[in-house]
């Protein structure tokens, strides 16, 4: 539940005590915090402000909850410009030197993460876990992308369920079984652990399947220097639902073969964030198992490859998946409900 503070009938406003803490960076539940500020002048001008507090356990943990916040303010700030400078129709040609130059420098800014498995990471593990993990998130997100960035090199296999703005079905089945609509969002059945938070998504996966060994050393801290530079480059792609996306989902999941930080890979995972389409990921950095399957089903290992049950369809070349996936799924007639 929301807390609020009160604007008072004056030309200021008057806090209302917080019911949990005073110091609202020591929440104990999550909140929001919205404001009227009334002007001094004539016309009295309101403006509203919203401020977000992540919830926190402990009363030395300040940090955490302050950066929480921040970065969701540069989202909230980030979302609605980088989607106005993109513009234009997702499903329409693109210029393709201004895509591979794009993400291509994308990936230059994150090496060398997720490009590579950690073999001393994964030598114990035998085989993949009983049960697929399954990841909420969405493509631009940096912080969903560390996530990501760890999943290849623990060489995990897992269900992605893609998150955009304006999204149908998966933001709200996060807030049925989270209590918030924030990302990304990791559920392990083998475990039966979920939770919240990059930095502890990406510790739980190496202490639980990587024998213990600690994450890539600037995997976490990078992410605040040059995780958000994918973003910025490729202006807002893999952040919003296109209109014309399925309101429901294809009766079986597509399986993508990829690994995080490869540029093309990228283009195609925009798309399917961009339809909301939930698939199946495996991966195949460097040092891979996968890269074996990979060879056996299409005669070599190069990235991505999209295999589609639904319709019986192979597609391995970055463009020509794109541009199927927009024909296949980006058609729909009936519009998506609006969001309240």
């Amino acid at each position: 539940m929301g807390h609020y503070l009160e604007r008072s009938s004056l030309k200021s406003w008057s806090p209302v005590r917080h019911p949990q803490k005073t110091a609202l960076r020591h929440c104990h539940t999550p909140c929001n915090l919205k404001l009227e500020l009334t002007g001094t002048n004539s016309s009295r001008k309101r403006r509203p402000c919203t401020i977000q507090c992540k919830a926190s356990n402990q009363e030395g943990n300040s940090s955490e909850v302050e950066k929480a916040p921040a970065a969701s303010s540069v989202l909230s700030f980030l979302c609605p410009l980088l989607k106005l400078v993109s513009g234009g129709d997702a499903a329409a040609p693109r210029n393709r030197f201004l895509e591979v130059a794009s993400t291509g420098f994308s990936s230059l800014a994150r090496q060398p993460w997720g490009s590579q498995v950690r073999t001393d990471a994964v030598a114990a593990r035998k085989a993949q876990p009983a049960k697929r993990l399954q990841v909420y998130e969405f493509e631009a997100c940096p912080f969903c992308r560390r996530v990501r960035e760890s999943l290849t090199e623990l060489d995990l296999e897992a269900e992605i369920y893609p998150c955009p703005k304006d999204s149908v079905r998966h933001r709200a089945a996060v807030g049925a079984k989270g209590g918030k609509e924030m990302f990304p969002y990791l559920v392990d059945p083998n475990t039966g652990e979920a939770m919240y938070e990059s930095s502890d998504i990406v510790k739980y996966l190496f202490r639980t399947y990587g024998g213990g060994a600690d994450p890539t050393r600037g995997l976490l801290e990078s992410t605040l220097v040059t995780g958000w530079v994918p973003t910025l480059l490729r202006a807002g792609r893999g952040m919003t639902r296109y209109p014309k996306a399925p309101v429901e989902a294809p009766g079986k999941m597509l399986e993508l073969y990829s690994y995080e930080n490869n540029q093309f890979a990228r283009l195609v995972r925009e798309a399917l964030c961009e339809l909301e389409l939930p698939y199946i990921l495996h991966n195949t950095g460097k040092g891979s198992a996968g890269r074996a399957v990979l060879l056996q089903l299409k005669g070599n290992t190069q990235v991505p490859y999209l295999v589609d049950p639904n319709t019986a369809t192979s597609v391995g070349d970055s463009e020509e998946i794109v541009k199927y996936l927009f024909k296949t799924y980006g058609q729909a007639s009936t519009p998506a409900p609006v969001q309240a």
